[in-house]
Formats: C-alpha cells, structure tokens, sequence
C-alpha cells in the first residue's frame, strides 16, 4: 500500500464514524476512501470498488445537471475543490454503481497541510427531487 499523507489517514479515520456520505481523493485526485453512509448512495461498499484512478470516479457514476445532460469531470465540486483549491456546491445526479439515478447534492472542500496540497472531500446526500 503507497504511504499516505497523515491528515488523510486522520480525515479517513473521522469519516467512518460520520452518517453523512463522505468521498476523499489525495492530491492527484484519486480516490482513496469513502464511508459506509456513502456506499448506500453510490451502490457499491468501498472494500468492492476500492481505490480509483483520477477521472475514473466520475466516469464511473456518469454524473448529470439536473436537466439530464452530462457533466464534465472537471465541473464537479470535488473537482473544483482540488483543482482551484476552494470550496465549491452543486445539485446533480449520479448513476450509481447498481444502475439507480440518484439526484444528490454535494459541497467538496479543499484539504492542505503546511504548504502543501493534500487533496480534497465531498460530503454529499441525496435529495428528493
């Protein structure tokens, strides 16, 4: 297993104990953990799909603005929040891993250490529509 940065081995350890869905990524932007609260929306338990290569996640849930046109990948709060290093909110939807439309909501926020650029996370939840 590559070393991890401490803080997200930290934020990591706090996101298991939270109920709101949660999604890391590291620096680079690939996934590196998400939370029990979040494998019931994204249709899939971390341990089966594990860590994904940036880019990946996103094509993988196949996400949609709320008129059902796809959404870039670099449109996505999580990845605002990595690449501009703020945060950044948005309604949209997912197609999960078990094939189900989820409208969701999501707010991603930058992670830095001193100096550096740790990555970023997500919490999100899904909305009526």
């Amino acid at each position: 297993m590559p070393q991890r940065e401490i803080e997200l081995i930290l934020l990591r350890q706090l996101a298991t104990r939270l109920e709101t869905p949660i999604f890391i990524v590291n620096a680079d932007g690939d996934l590196v953990f998400y939370n029990v609260a979040a494998e019931k929306i994204l249709g899939r338990r971390f341990e089966e799909s594990g860590t994904m290569r940036s880019g990946e996640w996103a094509e993988a849930w196949a996400p949609t603005d709320r008129a059902g046109r796809p959404l870039s990948p670099k449109d996505l709060p999580l990845s605002i929040a990595l690449e501009e290093a703020r945060p950044s909110h948005l309604q949209f939807s997912i197609r999960a891993f078990d094939g189900v439309v989820r409208p969701i909501e999501a707010v991603a926020f930058p992670l830095a250490g001193t100096g550096r650029r740790l990555g970023a996370a997500v919490m999100f939840w899904e909305r009526s529509t």
